[in-house]
Parts: structure tokens; C-alpha cells; sequence
């Protein structure tokens, strides 16, 4: 029953609250309420939905929600939930209090206290969009945002596709396999909350960047107001997804990024931002070069953490050139370390190339000295790293090593060596300590390099070549796999789950799957051939392109495909197929008892014209019929598993009670 008729039911129990002609005196109601009225309050808590909704227990003691209780009784006896209906009345408060009484900063704009009803759409006949008042329309909300059941189950592995036999969980009961889930991803999202609640380590996305240009419509092209709502209601959903010591990073370009800041502050609070990374994407040619203003070659990844206090951050290092303040050279062939001597490295690299000195490289090489002289060094310096040195300043150095920094400025020349309790040694000449060359070379990708730690500015990832990675294609909106892999590489470790709601065409599942990360993929839209199914299949297969050499990618592993059941598509595919209006007058027949209708389709005014109907064209009386249909898609919700309205078949009942683990 509808929360607004439970309290019209409860309510008309008093004969003093109700009029002649049977309805609520609701002015009497509303004045009750702001005084506290006991009878009224009694009247509520004799009813559990109303006792749930307007009450709060502290201790023994439940307590009136008098604002929430009022704010209701005036806009919903008046007002339908869709925002269109009562604009001025939403978001000019958060949680039921006015900004100044908040006492903060927010980002606020129109939609904020509501639940976006839509997805994305390739759907050319575009909607006004509904948005679900949190406050007014509960079980509207709930009934959307209710887990749906499992249709199209399959498994793929090295020897294709299989029929879906079961889900492979842990000594937890928690499902290990890698899913991809095609449907709607908000409500997959809900979906999945029950298995993977607090079980996700990392998220990433490269949501809509709301251009107006990208490669898909959106039902309402997605000004600020309608983006933002679209974001917040996933983003909120996904934190609960998230392990306490999870973090997320979202992609975005600078259309969106000041408003995404701020909501991502408010989602996951300020406290918890970890750091928002600048990544290269493009270079100031071609195209882009003839742009008016500075050429636009960057994007931005925002941080967050769930709790940033329980993260455990890795190191990490990128490839690097030569270093060139490492330019001294350290002979210490002697057994005594008092012995040893510095050499200016470019000295040392001249000499051992067979020139006398730098005015005679010169004359020998001509203008072309340089170059090659710098080339020469850079490969001197790596190749006798354990050699090459710097000299720097010391870190917070202890007394003792204060003391040997002061006998060395005076000594000059002469190193001294302080002998930690690590085991390790300091190296301090001239009053400062020495830097080797070693120690900037590391394992990167099988391959032993030059390295400088990773900073907040990504320009070390090429994004030349990548439309071909996986097999793939996707304009304007694919990543490099090594992006991915070094964004997983911040903190996750093998068999961590990730999760891609913005699925795309799968490189965050593909980079996953090739680093053994446990991955769960979200994308309602159909990219065909260039479909992330398609991409996994190759990955399986033995994918060479991307990360797969770095990773020394042999191919195998397996994922599971799942759909969410969608029950207007019956409808749709039944009205596409219709070859008369006759046919047409049944589907509406069967639409009118079975199908979920447009939230303000009046199906009596519809009957009365329907001989206007039948004076349309076949093909409009499709596109009507259609747009009779809720556009976006809605699914069978799970607590419709059993209703035979909805037809879900056995093994849509099997798959679906495996995956929320149902008895019965």
C-alpha cells in the first residue's frame, strides 16, 4: 500500500480529522502536528509503516519527526513525485534543513533531494526525464531501486560459451567469479548490494562527461542540474560498495569537473580525498592545435577514498630519462673509503670514449658533439649506476651525522661513512651525503629502467595506437590498458575486486582480467562488435595488444554474463513486429493489464480516443504505442521472481535465486 494512503487510512480512523464529504481536514491535521498534538501523535504510532517512517527511537523513547511529517502531509496531497510538478519546492533544503542552518558549503541545484529514473539511451524519440522526490515518492523509489532478477546467464572460458551451470564463492559464501552485467547500472548497482556490499576495493570510472558530443544520446542531453543528480545517485550507491580501506577514481574533463569536485566532497567527504591526478591525453598538434585559447590536452582523475585513514598506499614509479644532478662519478676501487674520489661524470665519459677532452671531442665531432655526448652519458651513467652519484642534503640527520657533515666541510674532498643500524651506510662528503645512480633503477614491466616516483601528473602514458587494444573499438571514449593497469597498481593486490560501472567497451575488465583482479562490469548500451563481451572473449583468447607483453599474458581465465530482466522490451519487440492495427489494438490490450506504463499515461483518456488512434498511420501508431511504454526499460524487480505476470522462466528463477542466495 502507498505510504500517503496508509496515513489517509490511519488518519480517517479519528472522526474529528475528516470532513463531510470524507476527506482529510488537512489544515486541522497540520496544525495537530506543529503543536505536538498527543492524539495525532498516538493515531501514527499505532500504525508500524507510519511509526517506521515519521518516528525516530532514542533509547525507549520514539520522537515525532515533526518537520518530515509536515513537509509531506502539505506537498503530497497536491503534488505528483515527478519534479516537473513542484520544482520550486526541491532541493532549497538538504536533509530537511536550510543551508544557514547547515552551517557549511554545499553544491546544490535543483534535483538534489531526488532519484533519476532514466539511464542512457541510444533512443532517438527523447522523454522529459522523472525524478523521484526522496521525501514524497518512497515507494516509487523502492520499487525501483529493488534488486531485479537475472535473465540470459552464460558463461565464457577458454572453450567458449557455456550455459550457466553456478557461481564459484569463497570460504565467505561471497561470489569469486567475474561478472558483466548488462542493464541499466544504477539498478545494478542496487542489485548487487546484498553480495558485494563493503567488498569492492577499487572503482573506476569514466562516466558521461556531458559534453553534448559524445558517441551516445542521453535523454535530456544532461545539463548540470540533471548530470549531477545522475551521478549522486550512483556515486552514493557505490560507496556502499566500497571495503573500508576501497578507494574510487572518476575521469573526467574540465565540463563537469568543478561540480564533480564538490559532489565527490560531499559523497565522500572532503576529509577522505586523496588527490586529484592531471593526465595527459593528447598533444598540442594536429586538430586540436587550431583551437582558440591554450590547447586542451589534459584530463583529471579524482581520488577518494571510503576512509583514507585505513588506505594503504604503494609506491609507484614510472620511467624516467636520465637524471642530470646524478653528474659525478665515484671511484672507489680502493679498499679504503677515505680514498675514494669524486669525478665530474661528463670527465669521466669523455675519457673513457677516447678524447682527450671536451674542446677535443669537439673538433672531432663538431656541432653533432653534444648529442652524442649527452647520449654517451646517459648510457655511462646506466650502465655503471652503482658508480654514478649525486650529492644531496640530508633528511632530518641524526647528531652523529651532523658532526661527520661539519669535519667534511672542512676536510674537503673526503668521504666519510656513518654506519647505520639497518645495516646500510651513509656516504657524506662536502657536508652533504651520496645519492647512487642504482638506486633510480627498477623493475618496470619485465624490464630494467630508469625510474622517478610516480607525481600527480601522468604524461608517461602514450595514448598512440590504442584503438585496436582488445580487439575493439570505441571513439572518443576509449583508455589506454597501461592507464588502467597503473591505477590499479596504487593500491589493489590479485583476487581484489574491481568494479567498472561505466563499462564501455570492458578495457577496465580486460586490464582486471590480465592482472588477476577480480572484476564486475556495468554498461547498459549495445557497442555490437566493439561490445566488452567481445573484447573478454579475446582476452581469453590470449590477447597480445595493451598490457599483455608488461604482463607476460598467456591468455585463460573465464567471466560470467548477466542481463537485467527487462519487462517492456516484450511489449516493444511485439509492437515492432505488428503488421496491422489489429494487432496493435491486442498488444495495447496486453500492455494495458501487464505492462509498466508511462508514469502519466491516463489509460481512460486513451480509450476515449481511440478512434482518433486508429486514424494514424501504422508506423504512428507504433511510435504512440511506444511512447505509452516507460522509455527507460524498467526491469522485473526480484520480489516479482514468482508472479507469472512477468514470466520469468525456470532457469531466470534458478540464476537469480543463486545470486542473492534464496532458499526458495
Amino acid at each position: 500500500m502507498k505510504l500517503y494512503q496508509t496515513l489517509e487510512n490511519q488518519i480517517k480512523k479519528e472522526p474529528n480529522y475528516v470532513s463531510d464529504n470524507g476527506e482529510i481536514k488537512k489544515w486541522v491535521v497540520l496544525n495537530k502536528a506543529q503543536n505536538f498534538d498527543e492524539e495525532l501523535i498516538g493515531l501514527l504510532l499505532e500504525d508500524a509503516d507510519l511509526k517506521e517512517k515519521f518516528f525516530i527511537q532514542i533509547k525507549e523513547v520514539w520522537v515525532f519527526k515533526q518537520n518530515l511529517f509536515i513537509q509531506f502531509l502539505e506537498q503530497k496531497n497536491y503534488l505528483n513525485d515527478s519534479y516537473t510538478q513542484f520544482k520550486n519546492k526541491v532541493g532549497l533544503t538538504i536533509d530537511g534543513k536550510h543551508l544557514k542552518q547547515r552551517n557549511e558549503v554545499s553544491l546544490v541545484w535543483p534535483f538534489k533531494d531526488c532519484i533519476l529514473e532514466g539511464g542512457q539511451s541510444r533512443e532517438e524519440d527523447k522523454r522529459e526525464e522523472i525524478f523521484f522526490n526522496e521525501t514524497l515518492a518512497q515507494d516509487e523509489i523502492t520499487e525501483l531501486l529493488d534488486p531485479k532478477v537475472l535473465t540470459n546467464a552464460k558463461r565464457f572460458d577458454k572453450d567458449g560459451e557455456h550455459s550457466f551451470d553456478q557461481f564459484n564463492r569463497n570460504e565467505s559464501g561471497i561470489i569469486t567469479d567475474n561478472l558483466i552485467i548488462k542493464g541499466n547500472n544504477l539498478l545494478a548497482l542496487h542489485s548487487l548490494k546484498k553480495e558485494f556490499a563493503g567488498k569492492v576495493k577499487l572503482i573506476y570510472i569514466d562516466p558521461p562527461y556531458n559534453t553534448g558530443n559524445d558517441g551516445f544520446k542521453y535523454n535530456d542531453s544532461f545539463n548540470h542540474s540533471t548530470w549531477l543528480t545522475f551521478m549522486k545517485n550512483r556515486l552514493e550507491i557505490a560507496k556502499t560498495l566500497l571495503k573500508e580501506d576501497g578507494v574510487i577514481l572518476v575521469q573526467c574533463d574540465h565540463h563537469e569537473m568543478g561540480y564533480l569536485n564538490i559532489l565527490l566532497d560531499e559523497v565522500f567527504g572532503n576529509e577522505n580525498k586523496i588527490q586529484q591526478i592531471a593526465v595527459k591525453v593528447a598533444s598540442a598538434s594536429g586538430f586540436k592545435a587550431v583551437n582558440p585559447g591554450p590547447i586542451d590536452v589534459l584530463e583529471n582523475i579524482l581520488f577518494y577514498a571510503k576512509n583514507k585513514k585505513k588506505v594503504q598506499f604503494k609506491k609507484n614509479y614510472v620511467v624516467t630519462g636520465y637524471h642530470k644532478n646524478y653528474n659525478q662519478y665515484l671511484d672507489n676501487s680502493d679498499l679504503e673509503i677515505e680514498k675514494w674520489r669524486l669525478t665530474p661524470l661528463k670527465e669521466k665519459v669523455i675519457k673513457e670514449n677516447g678524447y682527450y677532452n671536451e674542446k677535443d671531442m669537439k673538433s672531432k665531432l663538431g656541432n653533432s658533439y653534444l648529442a652524442s655526448l649527452e647520449l654517451m652519458i646517459e648510457e655511462f651513467a646506466y650502465k655503471n649506476a652503482e658508480n654514478v652519484v649525486s650529492v644531496r642534503d640530508l633528511h632530518k640527520p641524526t647528531q652523529h651525522v651532523r658532526n661527520l657533515q661539519q669535519v667534511s666541510k672542512i676536510d674537503r674532498n673526503k668521504i666519510f661513512v656513518y654506519d647505520k643500524q639497518d645495516g646500510d651506510k651513509t656516504y657524506i662528503i662536502n657536508g652533504g651525503a651520496l645519492a647512487f645512480y642504482s638506486t633510480k633503477i627498477r623493475e618496470i614491466d619485465g624490464e630494467m629502467k630508469v625510474t622517478e616516483l610516480l607525481t600527480n601528473f601522468w604524461n608517461h602514458i602514450s595514448w598512440a595506437g590504442i584503438a585496436n587494444e582488445g580487439g575493439v573499438k570505441l571513439k572518443n571514449g576509449k583508455k589506454p590498458e597501461k592507464l588502467i593497469k597503473q591505477i590499479f597498481e596504487l593500491n589493489t593486490n590479485e583476487n581484489d575486486i574491481i568494479l567498472d560501472y561505466h563499462l564501455g567497451s570492458g578495457t577496465t575488465a580486460a586490464v582486471a582480467h590480465k592482472m588477476n583482479r577480480q572484476y564486475i562490469g556495468i554498461e547498459q548500451l549495445n557497442y555490437g562488435e566493439n561490445d566488452s563481451v567481445i573484447r573478454l572473449k579475446n582476452v581469453i583468447e590470449g590477447d597480445k595488444t595493451g598490457i599483455s607483453k608488461s604482463v607476460n599474458w598467456q591468455g585463460g581465465g573465464s567471466f560470467i554474463y548477466l542481463e537485467l530482466k527487462k519487462y517492456n522490451q516484450t511489449f516493444i519487440e511485439k509492437i515492432e513486429e505488428a503488421k496491422d492495427e489489429e494487432t496493435l489494438l491486442q498488444v495495447w490490450e496486453e500492455m494495458k493489464a501487464k505492462s509498466f506504463l508511462n508514469y502519466n499515461v491516463d489509460i481512460q483518456k486513451q480509450e476515449q480516443c481511440i478512434e482518433d488512434f486508429k486514424t494514424l498511420t501504422l508506423q504512428e501508431q507504433k511510435q504512440h504505442l511506444c511512447e505509452l511504454l516507460d522509455k527507460n526499460q524498467l526491469y522485473v524487480n526480484l520480489s516479482s521472481l514468482n508472479d507469472g505476470n512477468f514470466e520469468c522462466t525456470p532457469k531466470e528463477q534458478s540464476v537469480t535465486r543463486e545470486f542473492y542466495q534464496l532458499k526458495n
